[in-house]
């Protein structure tokens, strides 16, 4: 795991990989008024000690007519989805302003800058978490609601896009999201292809390097993990291995990845079922349940479930189940 989250940081330490994701992926009006020459990566040293331990999260800065918009993109490996990720994020955007604060770079008079608190999500499930911290906060009333923090992080959840619409993208995150999604060897070339094709000027060598090193660390190792591959160079030798070397392995891939298939389809079977009773047996002792208790319990895994199935034996309220 802390290989691909190495590879990720690393990928998206470039920036062509970050305007492609703005570009790509957040469909809204603001992002056409954004100066993309202006994008600069922000430095270990910028974050506080807090976040440093987020490896895999990575902070930039971009002018948005006269302001600096951060965007701050955590990148989510988790099989199990955070219910509170909503609340995760609104912690490390505080750390974030924190900092600014302590480091002058915001002064006293001065409004601090806008930021974008963007998920991204490699899941094999689709997400189902709220992603708005305020829909986490329990119901209340006689105006207490204007008390509670509201923050929307966007997610990317890369699993959410078909093949023929990141296929339609000329894009750098397209294509990785695509390779992701590829269990066959011709879909793998073409999309190689592509990159070989995209990041041939000397400036990018760089980037074509952060792509080599996640080819050889992180993804083949991923669809062959019965095989030791060398520490390649540049895309020319994975594009050249590919071509000689794997003929062999397509029905390998195929029969694991059906195999993977199938086993993933049990677990998500039986954990909705477990959702399913659950959830049943909670209303019949404590009535109808809350959307945000709902989401939680959508978000759970097999192990949390049965869990909260042990303790609703004795608790005498919610709480005291889903604690």
């Amino acid at each position: 795991m802390v290989e691909h989250d190495n590879s990720y940081q690393l990928l998206f330490s470039h920036v062509e990989m970050v305007e492609d994701l703005l570009r790509g992926f957040v469909r809204e009006e603001w992002v056409s008024q954004l100066d993309f020459k202006t994008l600069e990566k922000r430095s270990g040293s910028f974050v506080s000690d807090e976040l440093k331990d987020r490896r895999s999260d990575v902070v930039w800065r971009v002018r948005l007519g006269q302001e600096w918009l951060y965007v701050y993109l955590l990148i989510e490996f988790q099989s199990t989805i955070d219910p509170f990720m909503a609340v995760r994020m609104m912690a490390y955007i505080g750390l974030l302003y924190q900092d600014l604060i302590r480091t002058k770079e915001i002064l006293p008079g001065n409004r601090l800058p806008p930021v974008l608190p963007l998920v991204l999500y490699n899941g094999t499930r689709r997400w189902t978490a709220s992603e708005e911290v305020y829909e986490l906060i329990a119901s209340i009333r006689g105006g207490l609601e204007k008390y509670q923090p509201r923050m929307r992080y966007l997610l990317i959840d890369e699993g959410g896009y078909s093949a023929s619409e990141l296929e339609s993208l000329r894009n750098l995150v397209a294509a990785l999201f695509r390779l992701e999604k590829s269990a066959e060897l011709p879909a793998i070339r073409a999309v190689l292809e592509n990159l070989v094709d995209w990041l041939k000027a000397p400036e990018q060598t760089s980037l074509r390097r952060a792509f080599t090193v996640w080819f050889g660390r992180v993804f083949l190792p991923s669809r062959a993990p019965k095989e030791t591959f060398p520490e390649f160079r540049d895309l020319q030798e994975v594009r050249t291995m590919l071509s000689e070397t794997v003929k062999g392995w397509t029905e390998q891939w195929k029969a694991e990845g059906l195999q993977q298939g199938r086993q993933e389809g049990r677990q998500e079977g039986l954990r909705e079922g477990q959702a399913k009773i659950l959830m049943v047996l909670l209303e019949k002792k404590f009535g109808p349940l809350q959307e945000t208790d709902r989401q939680r319990i959508h978000a759970a895994d097999s192990e949390t479930l049965l869990k909260w199935g042990e303790r609703l034996i004795t608790a005498n309220s919610l709480s005291e189940v889903m604690v």
